[in-house]
């Protein structure tokens, strides 16, 4: 039995932050991290972005600048046992702890009858994968409109791929964006090269020799040298339900992101807190949120009250089209576009009962603070009094 005054499970970058949280208050207490990955912390982001633009894959590794962590990898906690502080991994290790932080992440979705064709794009072994499919291969699929897809879809057609995206909904991220701009964002994927198949389901993926199959709904058969999936993820609360902890959307916290059990911590994508500035309970499944979420929830566990009020922010790229966002985004809240050059520089808000609620900075950049601090108004707007309210 190994104890640990601080024990971590999981691997990735809000655990990573949480170690350095840590050791800003305590630089001598014990912490050991759990993950189920058989790497040490890396930047996912990379992953569908720079790694695909000639940035070595050295660079995604987080610095763990000597703080005397004890790595458990390739290790699963398989059991949480909150009154006696114990937990259990796959192996029958024990590990006792004075504060634990459950950074579990999400799950990904799969289809029902999953094919081990598919690349259920979330980790560095799934990019390696990829990039050596891509290396030999010519032809891909990908199944899924949304953040994912429609940055593995860029990054393959970027690399001279010819690329097939197969999705159900009317166009590449018909859920947050106007439909407009979705429109534009099909076509501007076509121009590039990639066939865009919308409103169309995946029948089955199988394997025919050296290539796989995918059938879509409509009974045409694709054949590709690799296929990825970018499904989504479900929170992985296995175990914060399986020991007691209160469970909805994420493991729910509290403002210093404590769970139901006052000696158990959660952040990252798994957690659901309030936000303060949108006075709802949400989760955030990207790099900002794990990032400041996880070194608070360090901090936090090493003695600190501090409260979480960040709004965090996310970004993506899309070939030479990117944007950094806040808030919620949800192509049916009422839309004001305010373009200086029509899908290619503007600002999109996001309203309900005239408030704003999200703002996508497309193409415009460095403006995510005024952007935060327009939704913390909780002001009345329309398209008037938001044209011209945020440029760079």
């Amino acid at each position: 039995m190994k104890h640990h005054k601080y024990l971590i499970v999981g691997g990735g970058m809000t655990a990573d932050s949480a170690v350095h949280g840590i050791r800003k208050i305590d630089q001598n207490g014990a912490i050991a991290m759990i993950c189920e990955e058989i790497h040490l912390p890396y930047d996912r982001p990379p992953l569908t972005k720079s790694l695909w633009k000639d940035t070595p894959y050295e660079s995604i590794w987080r610095n763990p600048h000597g703080l005397n962590v004890a790595m458990h990898l390739g290790k699963k906690v398989v059991a949480l046992d909150p009154s006696k502080k114990t937990a259990t991994d796959d192996a029958g290790n024990v590990y006792t702890y004075e504060k634990l932080l459950l950074a579990t992440g999400g799950v990904v979705r799969r289809f029902p009858d999953s094919s081990k064709s598919i690349i259920y794009f979330r980790t560095a072994d799934d990019y390696r994968k990829l990039r050596e499919l891509s290396e030999h291969g010519s032809d891909f699929v990908v199944i899924g409109g949304g953040f994912i897809g429609s940055e593995i879809a860029a990054a393959l057609a970027m690399n001279n791929k010819r690329v097939t995206m197969i999705f159900p909904e009317n166009g590449i991220g018909a859920r947050v964006y106007p439909q407009p701009l979705v429109e534009f964002i099909n076509s501007y994927y076509r121009e590039k090269g990639v066939t865009v198949l919308t409103s169309e389901s995946v029948k089955s993926v199988r394997t025919a020799g050296a290539k796989t199959i995918v059938t879509t709904g409509s009974g045409t058969e694709i054949p590709a040298d690799g296929v990825v999936a970018g499904l989504g993820i479900l929170p992985n609360t296995e175990l914060a339900t399986q020991s007691g902890l209160a469970v909805d959307n994420g493991i729910v916290v509290d403002e210093q992101l404590r769970t139901s059990n006052a000696d158990i911590y959660a952040a990252g994508d798994v957690a659901n807190f309030h936000s303060a500035i949108l006075e709802k309970r949400m989760r955030v499944e990207h790099e900002d949120n794990a990032n400041v979420m996880g070194e608070m929830a360090g901090r936090n566990m090493a003695g600190q009250s501090d409260v979480y009020r960040h709004q965090p922010f996310f970004y993506s790229d899309l070939f030479e089209l990117g944007y950094e966002a806040v808030g919620e985004l949800d192509a049916s809240l009422d839309i004001v576009e305010d373009w200086k050059e029509p899908f290619r520089k503007g600002v999109i808000y996001y309203l309900r009962d005239g408030r704003v609620r999200g703002v996508l900075l497309w193409n415009t950049w460095g403006q995510v603070a005024a952007a935060t601090q327009l939704i913390a108004e909780k002001a009345m707007h329309s398209q008037a009094t938001l044209e011209g309210r945020i440029t760079d």
